[in-house]
This record gives C-alpha cells, structure tokens and sequence, in this order.
C-alpha cells in the first residue's frame, strides 16, 4: 500500500510521452479545423473565475448564431481539440476557449495552435499551489495566454493583473480593465438593489442583480462583448437573463421548500467567501447550513485557508457540517463552536432530509475527488 502512489507515478511519468503522441493527431486535426473555419477566438484563463466568465459570455452572445464555448471545463490540450473537432461546425463566428493550466508552458502551447483575438484573464490565486508552488510561477503561467492576442481583458479588481496593464500596452497590446469600480475602462457595479453598466467612469445602464453571479466576472465577460460589437442596449438587455454555470453557486428551491445553493464544482478562498455570503442573503428565516470538505491544493497554506473558511462561516452565524477527514479538524478549529462530521457527501445529504425544510437553506461548497481520505 505504502508504495502505490509511487509506482502509479512512475507509470504515469513512463507512459506519458507515449500519451502525449498519441493525441497529436487529434490537436493537428483541431488546428486544421479552426484555420479552416477561421472563427475569432476568444481564450479564457484565470486561477478561478474562468468557466463562469465563459458561460456569461456565451450567453450575452447567445442571441447570435454561431458561438460555440467550450464544454464544461475542457480547458487542457486534449479537451480543447476535442471540443474544437467535435463542436466547431462550419458556421461557427466566434469560439470561447477556457484554457487552464497546471504548470508553466501549457497555456503557450495551446496558444500555439489555438492563436486568441481577443485574451481574458480573470483571477491569480492560490489555486493549485501544490503543483505550482507560489504566486509568481501562477501568474507567470497565465500571462501566456497574452502572448498572441491583440486584445487582453484584465480583471482589474485584481492587484497582480492591474499591474500587468502598462507592460501590455507597451508591447503593442489593447488593454481593456474590467471589474467594479468606476475606474475601470468597463464596470459592473453592484449596489443594494441594482447594478451599474459604465464606460470609462460614465454610468450607461442599470440592471437587477442576478443572485449567485461574479460581478467581476460579468464584467470581464461585458467587456469582451463590447469588443465584439455588442451594444449597451444589448448587453443590458441580456444580463437579466444570466445564469450560474452547472455547480456553480446555482440556487435553486426543492419541493420541500428548502433553499439549496449548489457550489459542489470546486471551491477557492476567494469563491469561498461570495459562495458564504450568497447563504446569508438567501430571504430564509430558519437555519443555514454550510456543508463542505473544505480547500484543497493550496499547499503550505491549507490549513490556514480552511481555519480561515471555518472562522468566516462562524461569524456569518451559519452552521457547519464537516465531509471526510482531509481538511476536518482545520475547518473545526476555525469554526470553535459546535460541528457535525460526515465521512461522505451522501450522508450529508441524509442528513440535510431529516433535519432540514422549509424557510432553512443549505450550502454544499466544493465536492472532492474519491483520492482525498
């Protein structure tokens, strides 16, 4: 038992070039098929905030015909060509690739051959941490996907990506800063019961929020939609029709009357904080309950990070429900108050049927694969 995950690791290594040509014949066909229908792509990269800004962009073009976004998230070299082989079809306008990473040099490779227009970068975090090590190898690995787009969106809310505005102008690049405040060349703006559309500091518009929606990523997503000719009028109109992508922050209420706000997809210390505070605005008067494993691949500061979500589920006076053993004892040190624990999702799910019902809601934060004890 001690040496499987070694001897998995090794065959992994050993059997990985082997893998690696055997897809090519797949990424020679995609870039074939993309120089053939010749669409304007737009890539998406971001630590997280990636697939949400995807989903939202396609959905503000959505009213036209031939945008194809990439499936779920297949983000990496074999899920990008095959979403490329399997989906682009020969009226495809516009392709929306979400380009992910694990390490330094796999976002310029598939910008090789999968060349963006228009780039949108919307987050640097601690995601991933284990593989990459720190910040700096992170937001080195993302500031690839600038490398052969003419226009790069920037989620200016954040400090590593505002300050990578001057090094991209002087290398020839359009920056387009998007975020929330009115210092951004495209804002989304959320006050108490609306949100406001500017451009370059002027208010243009005003929409209803849309509950478990990013402004920030909407307004990664608004820009990009600006830069593909879309209106005002027909952003405006759109953005009342968003929605959460599958497992993302989507809010729904069962026939029971229980609000249950699903954010199983995955989880960072970042979404952790709006996924929580999502919980404590649904308009429920009875109990609210946060169901979760916590944070992983953080390295170093994993404890910290779930002590931290522990503690900030505590002070929004909800109460926590603790799945398996990997992040347990950090999230209940955090939380300091009385916890339930659950060895597996299933069970807590049980548990939510006996206890929970009409006017209680719950949050089920991030679901973790079968390898995590």
């Amino acid at each position: 038992l001690l040496f499987v995950p070694v001897t998995i690791d090794a065959a992994a290594k050993v059997t990985a070039p082997w893998e690696r040509r055997a897809a090519q014949k797949y990424v020679d066909a995609a870039a074939r098929r993309l120089s053939k229908v010749h669409p304007r792509v737009v890539a998406i990269t971001g630590s997280y905030g990636k697939t949400s800004t995807k989903h939202h962009l396609a959905e503000l073009l959505g009213a036209t015909s031939g945008v194809v976004p990439t499936p779920r998230s297949f983000n990496n070299r074999a899920g990008l060509s095959r979403a490329i082989n399997e989906h682009l079809g020969d009226d495809t306008r516009v392709f929306i690739a979400e380009m992910g990473t694990y390490g330094p040099g796999e976002i310029a490779e598939l910008c090789e051959w999968c060349p963006p227009d228009i780039a949108i970068v919307t987050a640097i975090g601690p995601v991933h941490l284990e593989r990459m090590k720190s910040l700096e190898v992170i937001e080195a690995a993302k500031f690839e996907i600038t490398s052969r787009a003419a226009t790069v969106v920037v989620n200016s809310d954040d400090p590593r990506l505002a300050s990578w505005v001057d090094t991209l102008r002087a290398s020839g690049k359009r920056v387009v800063t998007a975020g929330t405040t009115l210092n951004c060349h495209v804002a989304i703006v959320p006050e108490r019961e609306r949100w406001l559309i500017a451009l370059d500091g002027v208010v243009q518009s005003e929409v209803l929020p849309v509950m478990g929606v990013r402004p920030s990523n909407v307004a990664c997503a608004v820009a990009a939609a600006f830069e593909m000719g879309l209106s005002v009028y027909d952003v405006s109109t759109r953005m009342t029709h968003l929605t959460p992508p599958q497992h993302r922050l989507t809010v729904v209420q069962v026939p029971s009357g229980l609000t249950v706000i699903d954010d199983t997809f995955n989880a960072n210390p970042a979404s952790s904080i709006v996924a929580v505070q999502t919980l404590t605005e649904v308009p429920v008067t009875g109990r609210r309950v946060v169901i979760t494993p916590g944070l992983v691949e953080l390295g170093p500061s994993q404890v910290v990070e779930n002590e931290l979500l522990g503690a900030r589920i505590r002070a929004a006076g909800c109460e926590l429900i603790t799945v398996a053993h990997t992040n347990d004892a950090a999230l209940r040190h955090g939380f300091g108050g009385v916890t339930h624990h659950v060895a597996q999702r299933d069970d807590a799910v049980s548990w939510v049927r006996q206890h929970l019902g009409r006017d209680d809601a719950v949050l089920y934060l991030n679901d973790l694969p079968d390898h995590y004890p």
